[in-house]
């Protein structure tokens, strides 16, 4: 399955949205993706996972390193409303202990709107 990522950033903050699979072919699309905001100005990154039916632990690097770059801004990485699936590998690495992890899409800003992908 292919991935699909959104973006939109607002002052200091980017939502990515993300859909699909995170694996060792598509996580260097994601890695991109989240360069991409933080070049873009954004400081904190708010990952919504509620369209990510897989994640390995090539995206689990992925996650860790976005979240370090974010943090040496100033900033930090969120992650919103991850799929039983996700949920279950964060927890067995206890990797749900280091991310900010919030289980709704509600958690998302207002500003995000709709412009997740269709």
């Amino acid at each position: 399955m292919e991935l699909k990522i959104s973006s939109q950033s607002r002052a200091d903050y980017a939502v990515v949205t993300v859909r699909g699979e995170i694996d060792l072919y598509t996580a260097p699309q994601l890695r991109s993706g989240f360069v991409d905001a933080l070049e873009d100005g954004a400081r904190r990154l708010i990952v919504d996972m509620s369209r990510v039916d897989f994640c390995d632990s090539t995206g689990m690097s992925v996650l860790l390193s976005a979240m370090k770059r974010s943090r040496e801004k100033g900033g930090d990485l969120e992650l919103v409303a991850p799929k039983s699936a996700v949920m279950k590998v964060l927890e067995v690495t206890g990797l749900d202990a280091v991310f900010t992890i919030q289980d709704s899409t509600d958690a998302l800003p207002i500003a995000a709107g709709s412009s997740a992908c269709p």
